[in-house]
């Protein structure tokens, strides 16, 4: 086709117009998936995030033998459309389809303690440092979907922030069973926030 005697690849447009459409429609459920995230106390507690990148999403198939092989994320991660840079501290796999809807497609992480396989209900995540080891398993029936992404934490070594994780999770069982206003579980939560003034980085 011509158009003001410049020459255009029909094809070629509707895929960039298809293309943007689907970006736009990966970001507002990126969007979503963010603002909930960032509602859920145990992500929050989990992560303390300080930057998260805008969620992507795969769907691997078994018709086409999708899989990833063993590897470590990139430390440091950049968003064309934002300019946001992130260091990578946390990777986030997030289900979208239900384990009973595909074979195989395990996320497999390996830690200190050896390789784990994760294979969530849809809607369940799992979070782990990305500077783990990991593979995505080959897809043997049918299709998994899944989003994945990354965070930069507020806390940057993964130890501290386990540590301030652990320390958050028994105040939380402490105040179920004292309340707010004992003396102790005011004491340990000034003391959470004190470390968290310690280490973060902002």
């Amino acid at each position: 086709m011509r158009l003001g005697g410049r020459s255009f690849n029909c094809r070629c447009a509707i895929g960039c117009r298809q293309t943007q459409r689907a970006i736009a429609v990966a970001r507002q459920l990126g969007n979503r998936i963010v603002s909930a995230l960032t509602a859920s106390p145990g992500f929050l507690s989990a992560a303390i995030p300080r930057h998260i990148f805008p969620p992507l999403f795969n769907r691997y198939a078994a018709a086409d033998g999708h899989h990833f092989g063993v590897h470590v994320d990139n430390a440091v991660r950049g968003d064309r459309l934002t300019g946001l840079q992130i260091r990578t501290d946390l990777s986030v796999t997030l289900f979208l389809s239900e384990p009973n809807e595909y074979d195989g497609g395990e996320l497999v992480i390996e830690d200190f303690y050896g390789s784990h396989e994760i294979k969530l209900p849809a809607g369940a995540l799992v979070l782990y440092p990305a500077s783990s080891l990991h593979l995505v398993t080959p897809v043997t029936r049918g299709r998994r979907v899944a989003s994945f992404f990354w965070l930069q934490s507020m806390i940057r070594d993964a130890h501290a922030r386990s540590l301030i994780y652990d320390l958050d999770t028994s105040i939380q069982v402490l105040v179920t069973k004292l309340g707010h206003d004992d003396s102790e579980v005011i004491r340990l939560t000034g003391i959470y926030h004190n470390l968290i003034r310690y280490w973060a980085e902002v």
